[in-house]
């Protein structure tokens, strides 16, 4: 167990005056053990109570012969998992629960616990998570100098007029190239019309002259996510998709400038969104700003219109605004930033200039 991590849980565990904790997300038990299980079907639980009780239930199909720093209690098949956790749950106390633990799990403790008060316990670890230590930071730095490696080769791609659909298995061969474990989410190839639509599914198209280009990717590297947005055109650009263009570039620097600790998420989006309202293309900016993303691509936490909480050194989110005028040009512009203590680093750095591929 990351000591430090998980003393960071069990204090906003006290803070929240939520005794004990069942943690199912295989995230956020590699976060405070360093081990990936994917148990699919079956319980996975890691229980925390600040009492110091500390235990692993997992199925004997996923043998763990290192020590994680935490007892395990191994079932098999034939047993109950749920009642086997339910007899180390104490009693009459609240019990955080994980928010994706599946109700066939959760039902049945409930049952068996019934005195106990079930709340949903998920935010006390993901606040945790959302400030990323030095480590963290580091690996995420590594895995954007991947993804703007990565991008620039499918740049250079376009002029072969390969369909979305083979670009977007180009990427994962470009990634597993490079020496990352694979795609943090199924790639986004869109040409001209297409782009249109902020999460288009790549496919049989090809690049037509005068098309932007909207490329959207992310790796995994040592289990660290990426993620990296890029608009280009191809052969030429009118005058009304480099006016388009320059206003979501321009959205993006603000935002960007607007990253400091204190500030609320929603100023971030704001200083993007004003801008483009201000522009007149308020309405094709249909989306939030950003998201949150470390272990997983999105992680609690957004730059929202929404969020009012305000941004903490350590914490890492894109700023990916966009303008999507249906049938015609979609343009989306995607940095990662890292809070630091005076203002934020950017990591990714592939060139975002208005660029036209010959």
């Amino acid at each position: 167990m990351n000591k430090e991590r998980l003393n960071n849980v069990l204090k906003e565990m006290e803070k929240q005056d939520i005794p004990q904790l069942i943690i199912s997300d295989p995230a956020s038990i590699f976060y405070l053990t360093g081990k990936w299980i994917h148990p699919g079907e079956r319980m996975l639980v890691l229980y925390l109570n600040i009492n110091g009780d500390r235990k692993l239930f997992i199925n004997e199909l996923f043998p763990l012969y290192e020590d994680l720093g935490v007892e395990k209690i191994i079932y098999n098949d034939t047993q109950d998992s749920v009642e086997l956790l339910a007899k180390h749950v104490e009693a009459g106390k609240p019990l955080g629960v994980d928010k994706n633990w599946p109700a066939r799990f959760l039902l049945r403790l409930m049952e068996l616990k019934s005195n106990c008060k079930f709340v949903i316990g998920s935010n006390i670890i993901d606040r945790v998570r959302m400030r990323k230590d030095a480590t963290e930071i580091e690996l995420m730095r590594q895995s954007s100098k991947i993804n703007d490696i990565a991008v620039g080769k499918i740049i250079e791609l376009i002029p072969q007029k390969y369909t979305e659909k083979k670009m977007s298995k180009i990427v994962m061969e470009i990634y597993e190239e490079l020496g990352a474990e694979g795609c943090s989410f199924d790639p986004i190839i869109a040409y001209g019309a297409n782009a249109a639509d902020p999460h288009h599914s790549p496919g049989n198209f090809t690049v037509k002259e005068g098309d932007c280009v909207i490329i959207d990717i992310g790796c995994i590297k040592d289990s660290y996510c990426s993620d990296i947005t890029r608009t280009v055109f191809y052969k030429k650009v009118s005058d009304e998709a480099a006016k388009i263009y320059n206003i979501v570039l321009e959205a993006n620097k603000r935002a960007i400038d607007a990253v400091k600790p204190g500030v609320r998420f929603c100023d971030i989006d704001a200083a993007a969104r004003k801008y483009i309202e201000n522009a007149g293309y308020g309405k094709y900016f249909t989306h939030r700003t950003g998201h949150s993303i470390g272990i997983e691509v999105h992680e609690f936490g957004d730059v929202s219109a929404a969020n009012t909480e305000r941004v903490q050194p350590g914490m890492i989110f894109s700023i990916e605004p966009g303008i999507y005028i249906p049938g015609s040009v979609g343009v989306r512009i995607e940095d990662l930033v890292v809070v630091t203590e005076d203002g934020c680093e950017v990591l990714t750095g592939y060139d975002k200039n208005l660029t036209v591929i010959e």
